[in-house]
């Protein structure tokens, strides 16, 4: 097995340390690699999706980023058919899509608020 070193600030650290514990993970690692897997999964499952679909994207962010989102959303308003924006505690954001339109469109967008790098949690479900 391959050993790789990677930085992560103390907060996920301490996330991370409390999933091993509240799971019964028997160490870091194990949850690195289990992460790892479920995005790798998802990633495949998304690859799938062909044709015209409906899907919902849930982001959160922080509410300085609002401006990389809005820029972000308006080059899908095509696919977007209703949007919900919510503040929440910590200066977080939430945003709900519902989406409509062709799976490509969909992954790309999706794509474009992942890799961005400035958010907090990002779910897609296609329906």
């Amino acid at each position: 097995m391959s050993v790789i070193s990677i930085s992560i600030n103390e907060k996920l650290l301490e996330e991370i340390d409390a999933l091993k514990d509240e799971m019964g993970f028997s160490s870091r690692s194990d949850i690195i690699r289990t992460a790892s897997r479920m995005l790798i999964d998802e990633k495949r499952r998304q690859m799938d999706i062909k044709g015209e679909v409906n899907g919902v994207l849930f982001l959160i962010h922080k509410r300085e980023v609002e401006d990389k989102v809005n820029d972000i959303k308006h080059d899908y308003e095509s696919i977007i058919s209703t949007q919900i924006h919510s503040h929440l505690r910590n200066k977080n954001c939430l945003e709900i899509f519902i989406l409509e339109g062709e799976a490509e469109k969909i992954k790309e967008l999706t794509s474009r608020f992942r890799n961005c790098g400035k958010m907090e949690h990002l779910e897609l479900i296609i329906i």
